[in-house]
Formats: structure tokens, sequence, C-alpha cells
């Protein structure tokens, strides 16, 4: 009997299989251990690939069990280790270097090794397993060398794997110096200097970048909303190394990692459209993905046209938008998948989009505006920290030839901010933004003064704010004030907190 070992994904994480290989008399073939239609059906691939590389297809009766049997396995990079347990179980293989490395790859018929799904979490399982290193098709190795410490060896086909596994060949490991990662962000040209007037827009969605916060913009078809959104990378601060190779393996496992270098070093901007499932956004389904809220882990989720999502999908944000982490429960799984996302999201004011324009009128009833609105709920809406009115630009100021803020001054504040923020939070774990907050840290950072209280007093009582939108303006203004490089939260870093909670004010009830 023959071991070989590889890897199975739950959630973004792996899980270590062992592939026990037995070869006795008869001519039958058999995969027992949990394994799905893919696995099954690896018996023609392998057994073609085998053949086509010059090798011996046994004539006897092969059982192969993966352990533990109690865990589903599902995909096609069991093939490649499939294939060297039978080789070597007919001793056309020589078994004394399998249990040095943990093997992961697709077979195509001709046995050239194929590109896998998820090779970055199954390598750090390779490495806490104790393994020597990891064998994975070549397209995948600049992924998998992320991990340190770690042979990775890139296999291109199966006879050059053999070949290295009985000693007559050599493929040298691949390596890469992951601390020197850059900031990898493609902007496409897109420059906040390009737009035009809105700077009062411009500084919230400075704010709500450099505090991480969630941010609606309310407008009129045209004002610019998704203009300006579309900007938020070229302002976004670059990432960790521990953010990058978070994010990496959240898209390592749909199969959407970097492909130069394998490591996402940019934050990652996720535009779903407003048809978009609830399984999609959230992650799920028969064999369980991570969704568009996942994939935007330690990036930027952009909900264009919030409204028109179906209300059960927006209601399934509600949960991860507080713990910053998806529970997915279905009857034969449950996984956890991280979502520690910043929400940005747009909206026209009514059906025809004209509400509160300052030239056009609206021809909404006030039911109609009262319905249309109420399609986004009152515990969602508490849970985006910034409701900002976006207009128009006049004609004047659109044909103005002057300088605008520009992406670089905007990214500089926010860096500015972003460091008094990590110096703040840098004994506690698990949080690194304002938004983070709980109520603790809130007492702690966000005392105010007598003028601050009175302010705020009065905003609760004449808006009717819940306690988790006072809890808001708190986090709000504490940003205000890094920004200006204030060590205390003043009563005007509040005055202008409150003002961005404009869907709480009266005459957007319609």
């Amino acid at each position: 009997m023959i071991k070989t070992y590889g890897s199975a994904i739950h959630g973004i994480h792996a899980i270590k299989i062992t592939m026990e290989v037995n070869i006795s008399q008869g001519i039958r073939f058999f995969i027992v251990g949990l394994a799905d239609h893919a696995i099954r059906e690896s018996q023609q691939r392998i057994e073609t690939a085998i053949v086509n590389n010059n090798f011996l297809w046994p004539m006897f009766r092969i059982v192969i069990n993966m352990a533990p049997a109690d865990i589903r396995k599902e995909g096609t990079h069991f093939d490649l280790p499939l294939a060297l347990g039978i080789l070597a179980a007919s001793q056309q293989l020589d078994p004394a270097r399998l249990k040095d490395y943990m093997i992961l790859g697709e077979l195509s018929l001709d046995g050239s090794v194929k590109a896998v799904k998820g090779v970055l979490p199954m390598a750090q399982c390779a490495k806490e397993s104790g393994f020597k290193g990891v064998i994975v098709p070549k397209a995948n190795a600049a992924e998998a060398s992320v991990v340190e410490d770690l042979d990775v060896i890139p296999a291109p086909d199966l006879t050059a794997v053999v070949s290295f596994l009985n000693g007559s060949g050599e493929i040298p490991p691949c390596k890469r110096n992951v601390k020197t990662i850059q900031d990898g962000r493609d902007l496409n040209g897109l420059d906040f200097a390009q737009v035009k007037g809105q700077e009062a827009v411009k500084r919230a969605l400075l704010i709500a970048t450099a505090g991480s916060h969630n941010l609606l913009m309310i407008g009129s078809p045209g004002a610019g909303k998704t203009m300006l959104a579309r900007r938020l990378p070229s302002i976004l601060p670059p990432m960790t190394l521990e953010e990058s190779i978070q994010t990496t393996k959240v898209h390592s496992v749909v199969g959407k990692a970097g492909v130069k270098g394998g490591l996402i070093s940019s934050r990652p901007f996720r535009s779903p459209h407003h048809s978009i499932s609830d399984i999609a956004l959230i992650g799920g389904g028969g064999s369980p993905k991570p969704g568009e809220i996942s994939l935007a882990h330690n990036g930027v989720l952009f909900l264009d046209e919030l409204p028109e999502f179906k209300r059960q999908v927006l209601e399934v944000l509600r949960q991860p938008l507080e713990e910053r982490v998806i529970h997915v429960s279905r009857a034969n799984y449950t996984v956890v998948y991280p979502a520690s996302f910043m929400l940005v999201a747009s909206m026209n004011p009514c059906p025809c989009g004209y509400f509160n324009h300052p030239s056009k009128e609206c021809i909404c009833g006030p039911g109609m505006i009262k319905r249309y609105l109420s399609r986004i709920s009152g515990p969602l809406l508490d849970r985006i920290d910034m409701h900002l009115e976006v207009t128009p630009v006049p004609f004047k100021r659109l044909s103005d030839q002057g300088s605008f803020t520009s992406s670089q001054v905007m990214r500089e504040a926010v860096l500015t901010a972003k460091l008094i923020q990590e110096n703040r939070f840098r004994p506690i774990p698990n949080v690194f933004s304002n938004s983070q907050m709980e109520t603790g840290l809130l007492n702690q950072h966000c005392a105010l003064d007598r003028a601050g209280q009175s302010m705020i007093r009065m905003a609760l009582e004449n808006l009717k704010l819940s306690a988790r939108s006072y809890n808001r303006i708190l986090k709000v203004a504490r940003t205000i004030a890094d920004l200006e490089e204030s060590k205390h939260v003043l009563a005007s870093h509040v005055a202008d907190a409150i003002t961005y909670r404009n869907l709480d004010r009266e005459g957007w009830s319609g």
C-alpha cells in the first residue's frame, strides 16, 4: 500500500488529505472516502495520461481511500497525487520521497499538469502539516511561493514529476521574496483631479476612506455618483503583507488569484450588478465558494443603484457589516468567510430621480417616494456611517479649466489618518480603523467636551437617531479629528459628522 498526500478546501482554509492506494488481484477501480463526481471520473484522465506518458496502467484491482473519510473532497486537483500513488503502487515510481511533499494538480490527457484553484491555502496547509515542500502546477507556482520556508516544485507534466521523485531529474523550486510586495494599484488613469466641482463630495469620500466608513450617496442621475465611486481605488491605502495574503487566499479559492506573482497587491474593488442573487453575494452554493462580499475583503464593495437590489439580497448584508465575517450554513456544511470591506452605495432619491433636484421637477408623489426609499430598511441604513447628498454640477463649474483636488493629495491625507489609527489601535487585536471601534474604545477615544455632548444630544432629539447611529456619528467625528491631526474630538468635528446623516432628517421621507 502506498500513501500520497493532497489537500481539500474548507471555506478559505485547507485540510490535509491522505490517499492510500492499494493494488491487488482483480480488474476493478474504486475510490472511497466521500469523493465528488469530478474525482470519481478522474480514472479516465489518469489512465490516459499514464499511458500517453509511456507508463503502464496496472491491470489489477485498484482501491483508493481518501482519508479522513468523513470530509467531502471536491475538485480535480487530486489527479496528480492519485496518478503518482498508482505508479508507486505498481512499482513504476520510487515511493521514498512521496512522504516529503503535498501534491496538487489536474492532469490533461497528454500528462501535462493544469492549474487548479485554492493553491495558496493548500500550500499553507502543507507547511503547517510539516511537509518539506509542495508539488503544484507550474501556473500556480508563484501563488504557492508566497508561503515561506516551503519548497515549491513547479510541475510541468507527469513525466517530469516522476523523474523528480525518482531522483533522475531536477525541477528547480520556485522562490520569491514576498516582503518586497509593491503597491499594485491599477488605476486605469482614473484620478479625482478629473472630477470638476464636487469638492464637498470628495471630502466625504476622503473621510470615508480614512476611517473605512460605509457610505451611501444619494443624488439625481448624472450627478457623478458612479464616476466618483470608481475613483476610490486611487486613494485607498496600500495593503500590508498580511492583508495581501488574506485577500489572495479568498481569490485563490475561486480561481482568481493574482496572475503576476500570484499575490494580490491592490485592494479589491467589487461592483456586482443589481440582479445578483443572495448566494452570489454572500457565498455558498452546492459547492461552497466565497461571494462578492468576501471577494471585496480588505477592499471596497460598490453597490450602484442600491434600491434596485432585491430586498432579500440587501438584508443579508446586515450581519457581515457588523461582524466582518459571513457564516454560511447549509444542510451538509457550515463555512465562515472573511468579509471586512468598506461598503459604498449609490441611489436615486426617488423613482424618477429628481426629488430635491435644484432645477428639474420631480413627478413622483409622496407615497411613491416613501415606498422607493423604504426598499432600504432602517436597520441597514443604521449600519451605513455616512449618508451623502450629491447634487449635479452647474454648467459654469463644468466648463471651469482650473485645477481640482487630486487623488495624490487625498491619498496623502488618508495615509496620515491611517497612521494615526494604526498607532492608536496597535495593542488591540482585530481593530485597524475607526469604523471598527466598539463601545469601550468609543468611550476611550471619542470622549466629548460639554459643547460636543450638547450638540450630539440635540441631534439625537431632533433626528430621533438610534443608538447605533449615535455610535456612527462618534466614529466619523473621530476620523475627521484624525484628518485634522487633532488629539481630541471637538464640537466642530461632531457637527461635521452629523451632516452626514442625510436620510435621518426630515425632507427625505417624501
